[in-house]
């Protein structure tokens, strides 16, 4: 993930991160990026790594990652413990988040500090939060020196900032602070910056954030309800009658790979 993230910072770019919770959310993610010829982030939500899944499916997405003709990241989103962090490397993970935005700062610190080195040393990369993207609570904004003391202490390679996203859809329109953003990545030239609460906000808005320093951009909430709807309507027009289920998850796969790939092909500066 370090590579990929560095050489779109550096073209003011950005690259799509998408939570996946099975084979079909997966397959879509990598069938589109191979489509658009691009990287792609492929994570999983911290808690798949406390219920066994995540290690259940980590065979499966080393081979697809392997196999893929685009570079394909695989990752921890939203690590909370370090017993997560240490987990999905040993399965074969290839990035970590370690997001300690709730606790102390001095305590983010500490912890941040501990998974990066841990996952330095095995060769993958750690991406640390400072301030806080709000789920169902307040948003502490990022404040900047705070994120170049946090960046430096941690030695993280990826650095997530609030900058007035949130997780899951809106209530309201986000307000996105994007001097806030453009002062954070100007203070940390060689630090890729991340736009967590990506689902629903508004791509316009989006997209100034990618010219603003954002290099990575996390997609759950909108990619899994595609998921959804489009399971939903397949199963709806069966009407009772019988289809093997792997042609039956088709149509799921190819309503998620092109959602997936009119993100991907927006983040990369195409659309």
């Amino acid at each position: 993930m370090k590579e990929m993230l560095g050489e779109a910072r550096r073209a003011h770019r950005a690259i799509g991160a998408f939570n996946i919770t099975n084979y079909e959310t997966a397959v879509s993610v990598i069938r589109a990026a191979e489509a658009e010829k691009e990287p792609v982030i492929v994570q999983l939500y911290m808690r798949l790594f406390d219920t066994g899944k995540a290690r259940d499916l980590a065979p499966t997405l080393r081979a697809m990652a392997a196999r893929a003709s685009v570079p394909v990241a695989l990752h921890l989103d939203h690590g909370s413990t370090v017993r997560q962090a240490e987990d999905a490397l040993a399965w074969g993970y290839t990035s970590v988040m370690y997001d300690g935005s709730r606790s102390p700062y001095d305590e983010n610190v500490k912890w941040t500090k501990h998974v990066a080195e841990y996952a330095h040393a095995l060769g993958a990369t750690c991406e640390g939060e400072i301030g806080h993207v709000a789920q169902g609570d307040e948003t502490a904004l990022t404040d900047v020196d705070e994120a170049v003391a946090f960046a430096k202490a941690t030695g993280v390679d990826a650095l997530a900032v609030s900058i007035g996203t949130a997780h899951g859809y809106y209530k309201a329109e986000p307000k996105l602070d994007i001097p806030r953003c453009a002062a954070i990545a100007d203070a940390l030239p060689e630090t890729p910056l991340v736009l967590h609460g990506g689902s629903g906000t508004p791509l316009a808005d989006v997209r100034r954030a990618i010219e603003a320093g954002i290099a990575k951009v996390n997609i759950a909430t909108e990619f899994l309800d595609t998921f959804i709807k489009a399971s939903l309507k397949v199963y709806g027009d069966l009407n009772g009658g019988f289809v093997p289920p792997d042609k039956l998850a088709d149509p799921i796969i190819d309503a998620c790979s092109a959602h997936v790939t009119r993100l991907i092909r927006f983040f990369a500066g195409r659309d």
